[in-house]
């Protein structure tokens, strides 16, 4: 296709979806090769998890930085460069591991450069599109369309991996993140090419000094803490609990576990992109985390395998709303925020995502039988995030009826 396919708005659009395709490769093909890391390199759950942390806290520093310059410098730039670093970290989780002394530095490696990638398709896909032309009333919608797509290309990494794995053994692992670097190299293609929407100019845009002080904004990044590790403890940690807490197979636990988890996450984001302009936002996000604490006590206490494989794949019902409503209702209220405010919130997102992984790895350390209850005690702990999801959900309701009764307070 040449040029003068991809010049409308329309084509931005689609490259946005490619790019949290690339962002859920990113974050999810690491989680399904723990098992692999484990046997081959003997590494523990607490490293495990702290590769998890090692991404998101690479994301979030890449955040920190975007947040200072995304606005200046417009889009496209920044865009290219994720693909890049996507691109790069993926072959380095092929190579590194064996091209390094340690197999487990060789990892980290690739993760960090990939959590560059990561980090920048964060702070900049959502953006782009709240840029994008669309009637006020459907924006809310149209963000939890874009963030379907996060799931989607989930659920392709975990059906493409478990399969193509049982296929080829796990002693031809590497073949894996090569395949899945073709995925950001055709998005990269993509943003060197579609138009893009110009950013708020500095003389409009709310500052961040401004952002911070409000209340309702500071209510947003506890939620958006909180959304990122109870959308992640679970992804992240459920196809090695299937396996080695329940005693699943992995082809079966991953199909039941991080698969379902992601189709049913992505069946209730665009749900709400369809239906979404007839249901309140932040009440739903409520529902969603008290469906989610349920879905982790479910999970981590039910003897019953299946059971648990349910806890773990309804979960991603009940966090769909969470990450892109939180975006969605800190846009209406900071209309002109720009791509630095939604930087801070990712970087937000992000440190819960990072957190709440390794919180739960450090936990199943501490099983001293390796009976699989640590793991089960680890997902207990990660109670806490979906459940400080409902009570900061219902103190930002209260800010909202407060600044409804008391137009003059923020």
């Amino acid at each position: 296709m040449g040029d003068a396919g991809l010049t409308t708005f329309e084509h931005t659009r689609r490259a946005c979806y490619a790019g949290y395709i690339t962002q859920a490769i990113v974050n999810n093909l690491a989680p399904l090769l723990f098992i692999v890391f484990q046997t081959r390199y003997q590494v523990p759950y607490e490293m495990l998890g702290r590769l998890v942390l090692l991404n998101f806290a690479t994301q979030l520093v890449t955040d920190l930085v975007a947040v200072k310059v995304v606005d200046r410098t417009g889009y496209r730039v920044p865009l290219v460069l994720a693909h890049v670093f996507s691109v790069a970290g993926l072959v380095l989780l092929a190579v590194a591991p064996s091209a390094l002394p340690s197999p487990y530095w060789g990892l980290a490696v690739a993760v960090v450069v990939y959590g560059i990638g990561g980090g920048l398709l964060e702070v900049l896909v959502s953006p782009v599109v709240d840029a994008l032309p669309t009637p006020e009333e459907h924006r809310a919608a149209t963000m939890s369309l874009l963030h379907s797509f996060y799931c989607w290309g989930q659920v392709a990494v975990v059906l493409g991996t478990t399969l193509i794995l049982a296929w080829i053994g796990d002693s031809a692992w590497q073949v894996l993140p090569l395949l899945w670097a073709l995925v950001p190299l055709g998005g990269l293609a993509l943003f060197l090419r579609v138009p893009l929407p110009a950013t708020v100019p500095d003389e409009h845009r709310t500052g961040l000094g401004t952002l911070l002080r409000t209340p309702s904004f500071a209510a947003a990044l506890l939620l958006m803490l909180c959304a990122g590790a109870a959308e992640l403890t679970m992804s992240q940690w459920s196809s090695l609990f299937a396996e080695q807490g329940l005693g699943v197979a992995k082809v079966w636990g991953d199909l039941a576990g991080p698969c379902l988890f992601a189709v049913l996450m992505g069946l209730g984001r665009i749900a709400y992109g369809l239906w979404g302009s007839r249901i309140p936002l932040l009440p739903a996000v409520i529902a969603c985390g008290a469906l989610a604490t349920a879905c982790y006590l479910a999970a981590a206490l039910a003897r019953d395998p299946v059971l648990s494989l349910v806890g773990c794949a309804l979960c991603g019902l009940a966090v769909s709303l969470m990450w892109p409503g939180t975006f969605s209702l800190t846009a209406a209220r900071f209309p002109l925020g720009g791509a630095a405010m939604f930087g801070v919130l990712a970087m937000f997102g992000d440190a819960g995502a990072a957190a709440g992984p390794w919180l739960a790895g450090a936990v199943a350390d501490g099983d001293l039988l390796d009976d699989g209850s640590g793991l089960r005690a680890g997902l207990l702990v990660g109670t806490v995030f979906p459940l400080a999801v409902v009570v900061v959900g219902i103190a930002q309701s209260l800010l909202i009826r407060r600044r409804t009764a008391t137009p003059a307070e923020n």
